[in-house]
């Protein structure tokens, strides 16, 4: 019987137009590719390693070379670096995250312009196509804040707080205008709250101080469990867990359990995993074709919508790195 981990791989490979090989490390066929995936996002964190997980199974079922480069922080000065840097070694293909067009976009453009092919992913659908890029592999942020928001109002949420954890990437804030147009669409508000994706603590007190100042919050939308796992604790620390309805964007266990045990009513899943393997595919198979499916667009990897009824599932693939 084969793994889960398997079936999604030939899932997220039957995506794309060309067929590719089943992932059978005895018949896989070397190919002499290399190439460099540079996002905002470490390896190591929960988030970015089940996006290096399906680069690598990619890189893994079609026998090419791939390196995952990341800054260490949310820096858009080091990133652009990485991108130079990239660029400067020659590889067959880029897979970038584009946070920030206009910090990024000279250094995107030096590759588009120097023929090398430049796939992005996660973050950037609102800029890809003016940096040269030829596909974009990623959630709409602004259709899934708005379904984000239409979850909490369909809730009765009348107020809600959306926690920004990486400020300064344009996807978040276009996630919050989405949560934003939804609630007043259906007669609610919203607010930002900023906080360190570095320091879950302070993120903590700031949810709970935010809390506490405004009674009539009812609602919170995070935007990753960097965000999300502090504000539980916050929550909790408040006595509010419950009262203030709360989903969150992204999955970790710790989500996904709160999503099962009814403590939070959804989590947005972009389904990153694929992302990351159908970026490497997709390369691979320019590189071989020259051709894209649908002459080079933007691909969707989600909104999708977890909740209660279907997070038990979702936790033995987010155990395996998939989800």
């Amino acid at each position: 019987m084969k793994s889960l981990k398997w079936v999604t791989r030939v899932s997220a490979m039957m995506l794309v137009a060309a067929a590719c090989e089943p992932a059978d490390s005895d018949a896989v066929e070397e190919r002499d590719y290399r190439i460099v995936v540079v996002t905002h996002g470490q390896s190591s964190d929960p988030f970015w390693s089940v996006v290096s997980n399906g680069v690598h199974d990619a890189a893994d079922d079609l026998g090419v070379r791939v390196e995952y480069q990341a800054p260490n922080s949310f820096d858009m000065v080091e990133m652009n670096n990485l991108i130079d840097a990239a660029i400067a070694s020659r590889p067959n293909g880029i897979v970038v995250s584009i946070p920030d067009g206009d910090a990024l976009g000279s250094a995107i453009r030096t590759a588009t312009e120097t023929s090398v092919p430049v796939i992005s992913i996660n973050s950037g659908g609102d800029v890809y196509r003016d940096l040269g890029v030829l596909a974009h592999i990623g959630q709409p942020e602004y259709e899934a804040g708005f379904v984000g928001g239409e979850q909490l109002a369909a809730a009765g949420v009348s107020k809600a707080l959306c926690v920004n954890h990486e400020v300064g990437n344009v996807a978040q804030d276009i996630r919050c205008r989405g949560l934003d147009d939804a609630l007043r669409a259906a007669g609610g508000t919203s607010s930002v709250l900023a906080v360190d994706l570095a320091d879950p603590d302070d993120t903590q007190q700031r949810v709970a101080g935010a809390l506490t100042t405004d009674p009539q919050l009812d609602g919170i939308l995070t935007l990753g469990p960097n965000g999300a796992e502090p504000t539980l604790s916050a929550l909790r620390e408040t006595e509010k867990s419950g009262e203030v309805t709360f989903g969150t964007f992204d999955l970790s266990p710790t989500v996904l359990a709160a999503v099962r045990d009814g403590e939070m009513l959804f989590a947005i899943d972009q389904h990153q995993y694929l992302q990351g393997y159908l970026a490497v595919t997709l390369m691979v198979k320019f590189l071989e074709t020259r051709a894209l499916p649908g002459g080079g667009r933007e691909i969707p990897t989600g909104p999708g919508v977890v909740t209660a009824e279907t997070a038990a599932g979702v936790i033995a693939l987010s155990e395996q790195g998939v989800r």
